[in-house]
């Protein structure tokens, strides 16, 4: 859980903030040359490469979608279609023929796996990739371009113009996560999804799900049938809990992949496992069952390393978690396990490590990982602060320098469950305040000493549960650092700074209200005025 061991209370409702039609204050308006049409760079993240020129763009009842034969093509070109035709209340016919309008086509080109080039002018737009996730991602570009209204469910008065110019755009690294632990408290198959729309918005390509902890064990297993069924049974401070079934776990799976989000699932081992040890006796040492556990402490609980039922148990849990998820990784925790000798955990890691590569998946664990033996292929999630004891920080670069590649979520930089200030309803302050600047204004590929930047595999925002309830609570600690997060993984060191993005971050809000987003209004961003409410 990432965390030093806290009293808290739960606090009240959070303001929502209502954007929608309000005018930025304090930021840069727009291009009156445009016609007031969204400036072509404005967007989160930052595209690499922004040329803007010539006339806009303009959707009308008469736009077509144009696409290749490819299922792929389609299949991007239905999700825009999908966003457009509510707001627009056009019909946005999905065509394999047809010139102008609006083009998606995947062509050989110097994109990569995730990047794409957009043209936009007044004959039409067309994005062009060389694989499926860059033209997703290129359309979330052209969602951004066009006026906030267009989030809509319901036909509003546009115009719908798109800037002229192009775009030429790839990210910077690869893994560009966020997590959210549905152990602390428990949230449903529709606030999953909701959280992957929002990330696909900012071309986030990883969503980790915390599926276990001392509080709640949160998938079907048929093999240990008791671990949902009674470990899943409540959260913190005692409610009903929950858990998905294996059916609704492949729906968020299926889901975020047509979103080009990757599923990491999270089982935390050894420690951080009260609710396994709640559902069977056999798991503990003395072979007697604690009771269920909802507070916040951590530290206490470990899976009994020297019996072999345990690793009839990693086997069990892992082939079931492996065979539903189609994605490459499986994370296996490994942090704060306070009741694991050094040496219980070694064997225990090595085990546990050998079972997730018998199931075809990479291992992924926090960086406590680095104090046992990663294995070739490994990533360790750093989760320290920039004043962790360099000791720890130098075990994570020496594995960085054998080979193991590194994620970097900063418990001072980027974990949103962090206060913004005193102030703030929710969220721990364990790793001190992090407001909307700090969570920014870092860079990744030089952060910890001594590890390559070739090493460094991307970065990712964990959300910790333990005072939040719902996806209201989700997002107003989201947001607005979760957007600065997306650019730190997906734009260049010379395309990014703080003046320039607060503005495009305050040009979000009116995105946001349309979307129902609450989210806080961060000091020394120039957000837009609030609409006077009636």
């Amino acid at each position: 859980m990432r965390q030093h061991s806290r009293t808290f209370r739960l606090l009240g409702c959070l303001l929502l903030v209502a954007g929608a039609g309000a005018s930025v204050s304090g930021a840069a308006p727009p291009d009156p040359a445009a016609g007031g049409v969204v400036p072509l760079g404005r967007i989160v993240p930052a595209p690499a490469s922004v040329d803007p020129g010539g006339l806009p763009y303009r959707i009308t009842d008469r736009t077509r979608i144009s696409v290749g034969e490819s299922r792929e093509e389609r299949r991007v070109g239905d999700y825009l279609a999908g966003l457009l035709r509510p707001a627009t209340g056009y019909p946005l016919p999905v065509t394999a023929q047809g010139a102008g309008g609006i083009r998606l086509r995947l062509a050989k080109g110097p994109y990569g796996e995730e990047g794409y080039r957009l043209d936009s002018g007044r004959g039409g737009v067309t994005i062009t990739a060389q694989r499926p996730a860059g033209l997703f991602h290129g359309v979330q570009t052209l969602r951004q371009l066009l006026p906030a209204a267009v989030e809509h469910d319901s036909v509003q008065p546009g115009p719908w113009l798109v800037a002229g110019g192009a775009i030429e755009d790839a990210p910077r690294y690869g893994w560009r996560g966020a997590m959210l632990d549905v152990s602390r408290h428990f949230f449903s198959v529709a606030e999953v999804k909701r959280y992957v729309d929002q990330l696909a918005l900012y071309k986030f390509n990883k969503l980790h799900l915390h599926l276990s902890d001392d509080q709640g064990w949160r998938i079907a297993v048929d093999s240990w049938p008791r671990l949902a069924t009674y470990g899943g049974s409540t959260e913190v401070g005692g409610g009903p809990g929950g858990y998905y079934t294996q059916a609704d776990y492949r729906e968020i799976v299926a889901y975020a992949a047509d979103r080009h989000l990757e599923v990491v699932p999270e089982i935390d081992m050894p420690g951080h496992t009260n609710a396994a040890l709640a559902s069977y006796a056999e798991l503990n040492c003395d072979g007697v069952a604690p009771p269920l556990y909802t507070g916040t402490e951590v530290g206490f609980s470990s899976l009994c390393v020297p019996k072999e039922v345990t690793y009839d148990f990693v086997d069990d849990v892992v082939r079931e978690i492996a065979a539903l998820t189609p994605g490459r990784y499986l994370h296996i925790g490994g942090d704060e396990a306070h009741s694991t000798s050094h040496e219980h955990y070694v064997a225990f890691m090595a085990r546990a490590q050998a079972v997730v590569a018998r199931y075809g998946k990479t291992v992924v664990g926090w960086h406590q990982l680095t104090g046992a033996t990663p294995v070739r292929g490994a990533l360790a999630q750093y989760w320290g602060l920039d004043g962790t004891d360099a000791a720890e920080k130098e075990r994570v670069a020496a594995a960085a320098r054998a080979g193991t590649g590194v994620i970097l979520s900063p418990a001072d930089r980027v974990y949103l469950d962090m206060k913004y200030d005193a102030s703030t309803p929710l969220g721990l302050d364990w790793a001190g305040y992090v407001d909307v600047r700090r969570s920014y204004d870092w860079e990744p590929g030089a952060y910890l000493p001594g590890v390559p930047a070739s090493a460094v595999r991307g970065v990712e925002a964990p959300l910790w549960s333990e005072t939040l309830e719902n996806s209201s609570h989700v997002e107003f600690m989201a947001f607005p650092r979760l957007p600065g997060v997306a650019e730190l993984g997906w734009s260049s060191v010379g395309v990014r700074g703080w003046e320039g993005y607060r503005v495009r971050l305050a040009a979000q809000a009116e995105r946001w209200g349309v979307l129902g987003i609450g989210f806080y209004r961060a000091p020394g961003v120039p957000w837009p005025t609030p609409a006077p409410t009636e």
